[in-house]
């Protein structure tokens, strides 16, 4: 996510800490190049001109000039001024107060628009009983594919009758089934067409008008670039849309939507997708966006992957037994589940706090194939053997490495890993007044040494 503009600034302001006191040249060039990767970022250069000009104005003051660290006070307004272009709070989704309320998606066709339906739903679905509507009969697919992600996501689905064309009959009629089964959300799956045209908004005009939405979100491809901006002014033009959606932000290496269609529009954005699963949705913050264009990382984040990824009684397993000096394979493979749950590692180290932290754990060539084949390994091992892994000797060993499918070269890995675990917990354990938690296998926090999930 933003990885070449994050690069870029991270450059950018490594450069400046370099110097002691900085002059107004050394103030323009630190501009040119802010621009120029604002611009790469494929960011409207409307709102690249305004963004450049409000740095200007505040870095030229003279208490910056006069700043024993003008470096950081710049780093600062750049990163207070990519808060404000973006929105500087968080605007939720609005309920109605007359149940049922309804969403309606819309959005060029490939934008994500059907599966940010259903992650929506997800989403709502820890408070909520939400019910997908699939209103998009143009695309063959479109109806297949909502059904299935809502199976998936365990939320209610309503879909047209066989042989029915008619998206406004279909949207009506899913009112009545959420009575019936007691659903407070709908939210409508419109239908979207490879480019704009006035037949597909007269459409979306007639459902407005007819189902008098809550929320009319346009979900936008995040890779789609500046077009991206006047795809958002027309939607809203025609629908009066109330917020956006950000789509497929986890392949997106430049960002330039999040940063410009707020300041072109005026339309929050409202919510982000960040991946395939239907998990894989947040509430837009501009504050931790900001963070991670600008290299300081997502703390916060991180910690509600981890917390949303985490049992609470493994938790608790867990730290009995640090407590008792005592961690088995049994930890290490939740340890491990754990650590799968969250997601691709780059992605988790990328709302670290440290510089080039993705990039390293990237170029170190981490595999998910050997994660699994870790968790073969230790599954292929009888209950007494992962609670007491010292018998674990040559015929068990090869055993072991038959059962899992890999071989005894990276059984042993496993089992001096699993050792370094042990060694480090029962160095935690020793440590006044710790609660054992969440835990990073060692090698995994820093990438130096051999590493089992390392490829060869």
């Amino acid at each position: 996510m933003f990885n070449s503009l994050k690069d870029r600034f991270e450059n950018i302001f490594a450069s400046l800490r370099n110097k002691g006191k900085l002059s107004k040249e050394d103030i323009e060039l630190t501009l040119r190049e802010v621009r120029r990767a604002l611009l790469e970022a494929d960011v409207n250069y409307k709102v690249v001109k305004d963004i450049v000009e409000a740095i200007r104005i505040r870095a030229t003051d003279k208490e910056v000039l006069d700043s024993i660290t003008p470096a950081q006070l710049i780093h600062t307004i750049v990163y207070e001024e990519l808060i404000s272009i973006m929105g500087d709070k968080t605007e939720p989704l609005t309920f109605s107060s007359k149940s049922p309320t309804i969403y309606m998606m819309v959005g060029l066709q490939g934008s994500g628009k059907t599966t940010t339906t259903a992650k929506i739903a997800k989403m709502l679905s820890k408070k909520h009983k939400p019910l997908v509507v699939a209103c998009d009969l143009k695309r063959p697919a479109a109806v297949e594919q909502l059904r299935v992600l809502a199976e998936k996501s365990n939320v209610a689905f309503f879909g047209p009758e066989k042989g029915e064309t008619d998206p406004l009959s279909v949207a009506l009629k899913s009112k009545r089934y959420a009575e019936e089964r007691l659903c407070d959300v709908i939210i409508l799956d419109t239908a979207g067409r490879l480019q704009l045209d006035d037949i597909l908004m007269q459409e979306l005009e007639q459902m407005k008008g007819n189902m008098s939405p809550q929320e009319i979100l346009l979900a936008v491809d995040s890779m789609t670039g500046q077009e991206a901006v006047n795809v958002a002014t027309e939607f809203n033009e025609r629908l009066k849309l109330t917020g956006v959606v950000l789509t497929k932000l986890d392949g997106d290496a430049r960002g330039g939507p999040s940063l410009a269609i707020r300041a072109s529009t005026g339309v929050p954005i409202k919510l982000a997708g960040s991946g395939e699963k239907v998990e894989d949705i947040e509430v837009f913050d501009s504050r931790r966006m900001a963070q991670r264009i600008m290299g300081m990382g997502d703390i916060q984040g991180l910690l509600e992957k981890v917390q949303s990824a985490t049992e609470e009684a493994d938790l608790n397993r867990i730290a009995d037994n640090i407590k008792k000096n005592r961690f088995t394979l049994e930890d290490m493979l939740l340890q491990l589940r754990q650590i799968q749950k969250l997601g691709p590692l780059e992605k988790v180290f990328e709302m670290l706090p440290i510089p080039g932290m993705a990039n390293a754990v990237k170029n170190a060539g981490i595999d998910p194939k050997r994660l699994r084949h870790t968790e073969a390994i230790i599954l292929s091992m009888t209950p007494e053997e992962r609670n007491s892994p010292d018998i674990i000797k040559g015929s068990r060993r090869k055993r072991i490495a038959d059962g899992s499918g890999t071989s005894v070269q990276m059984v042993n890995q496993i089992l001096a890993q699993f050792n370094q675990m042990k060694s480090m917990m029962k160095s935690i354990g020793k440590m006044p007044g710790n609660k054992g938690g969440f835990k990073m296998p060692p090698g995994m926090g820093g990438l130096k040494g051999r590493n089992p999930f390392l490829k060869f």
